[in-house]
């Protein structure tokens, strides 16, 4: 399963629009690919019209993760990086009732929503997300191509004409990296923290101040997430009536503090009382924070998911109000960098789809990123950073994913605070070990990993046709 490719911080923490990295943001990117190749071959102005098919995943649970939504924007010409977001449900609107879709802001064809995007239940044999574009021309001619988002925004062909061009720049790489043992070995050789190591791979792809400026992106895009899931109240979108509970959870902990700003929220964050259950609180508040605003289709950033986008900087987010008060962005920048290194040797050597591996492929592996950055946050060794990861996932193993009614929110959000808590539980725990006398290595727990999501029935893969998908009854909610 191990792959080697070239896989950069920023392939693992990326700005998307929620509620799912797989079924929604990789949707979309799928459908700008595909108008960039129907331009590549002069077929785009003789467009007449389209039809999306989605299999498998997609299909059983897309409406709940708003694929057709996300494939149409995607056709439309916006960017999940930089579309207004409050205006989605009037553009879906307008091509609803107008029957009209402008493809790719350009050029105007006919399109009904209802008969131009199908959900097929019919898996397909290369992945379990996939979906195929059709363009009927003026000349009567068909232009039809599949894709496959394989997890975390990342979108595939079955043929994968990107591999070797990845397999290039990977071997180009001062220190390419294809499992644990080789990060830890580059570590000693250098005598360098892996944060270190990881970010002379990123500077033989681009300029560190484009590095500094693409992290200073992702965390802004955190805690606007944080800042907006705190502060908004009500019910999220769906039909569960689920309610948000992160404005409540706020209220009740910031108390009477004034503030104006985002910077001044984290330091009346950091001006109240520290107790063992109020950081609980505050850690669980900051994760259902970033995932209610995934759920109502909110700007995010996967990590490595969107299911799992609130983890991550949840713990980030700890360690700035409550273990270091005068961090700096490059402390910031260092957690980014060893989340997003761990993040990918998961990938390489297992899997970060739901879809196909359940829910450990998404909190527990953003649980171990997160283990993992705040571990060499917290002065551990490379071997305890590796140990904290290793640590976070062995407890997820296992984890089913089974999302009522399709939607991103039960169990989701709550598994985010879930994971977060125990990434700070197993950093601790790798700061008080000799790591060098680790029993199970990360290698291992990946293998492992990769093993149990292979065994796992697939109805508990983002299907919701198992668990507790169909233990509870929608009439009640």
């Amino acid at each position: 399963m191990r792959k080697i490719e070239c896989i950069s911080v920023f392939d693992m923490l990326k700005v998307g629009v929620g509620p799912s990295s797989s079924h929604t943001l990789g949707p979309w990117r799928a459908a700008q690919r595909w108008i960039t190749e129907l331009k590549e071959k002069d077929s785009f102005n003789n467009v007449e019209n389209i039809h999306i098919d989605l299999f498998g995943s997609l299909s059983l649970t897309g409406k709940g993760h708003a694929t057709d939504i996300a494939v149409i924007l995607g056709l439309c010409g916006h960017d999940p990086v930089t579309m207004d977001i409050s205006i989605i449900n009037d553009e879906i609107d307008k091509i609803r009732n107008s029957g009209k879709l402008i493809l790719n802001g350009e050029r105007e064809i006919d399109f009904s929503i209802a008969e131009d995007v199908k959900f097929n239940r019919k898996f397909l044999e290369f992945h379990p997300n996939g979906m195929t574009f059709r363009a009927q021309l003026t000349s009567g001619k068909k232009k039809a191509s599949s894709f496959y988002s394989i997890g975390g925004g990342f979108v595939v062909k079955k043929e994968r004409k990107n591999a070797k061009k990845k397999m290039e720049r990977f071997q180009g790489f001062p220190f390419p990296i294809e499992k644990a043992t080789d990060l830890v070995n580059y570590c000693h050789q250098e005598n360098k923290p892996i944060s270190a190591i990881v970010l002379e791979n990123e500077k033989s792809l681009r300029k560190e101040e484009d590095i500094d400026a693409g992290l200073k992106q992702i965390w802004e895009v955190m805690l606007e997430s944080m800042y907006v899931g705190c502060h908004t109240e009500g019910n999220l979108p769906g039909g569960l009536n689920v309610k948000r509970r992160a404005f409540e959870m706020h209220q009740r902990l910031i108390g009477e503090a004034k503030y104006n700003n985002q910077q001044e929220w984290i330091g009346a964050i950091r001006n109240t009382e520290v107790k063992f259950r109020q950081i609980l609180k505050w850690v669980s508040c900051f994760a259902f924070s970033v995932n209610e605003v995934n759920a109502s289709l909110g700007r995010v950033v996967t990590a490595p998911t969107n299911g799992s986008a609130g983890t991550l900087p949840a713990v980030m987010m700890y360690y700035i109000v409550i273990e270091n008060h005068q961090a700096t962005f490059e402390d910031l920048k260092r957690f980014m960098l060893v989340a997003g290194e761990i993040g990918s040797l998961f990938k390489k050597g297992a899997t970060i789809s739901a879809a196909m591996g359940g829910c450990q492929a998404e909190i527990g592996v953003s649980s171990a990123m997160a283990a993992g950055g705040l571990t060499e946050m917290l002065g551990g060794t490379p071997e305890q950073v590796l140990m904290a990861a290793e640590i976070a996932m062995e407890h997820h193993l296992g984890l089913t994913c089974d999302p009522i009614a399709g939607l991103v929110q039960v169990p989701c959000i709550e598994r985010n605070s879930m994971g977060a808590i125990k990434a700070i539980n197993a950093a601790e725990i790798a700061l008080e070990s000799d790591a060098t006398k680790a029993k199970v290595p990360l290698d291992k727990v990946i293998e492992t990993m990769w093993d149990t999501a292979k065994d796992m029935n697939s109805k508990y893969k983002e299907t919701s046709e198992g668990g507790l998908a169909v233990k509870v009854n929608l009439s009640d909610c």
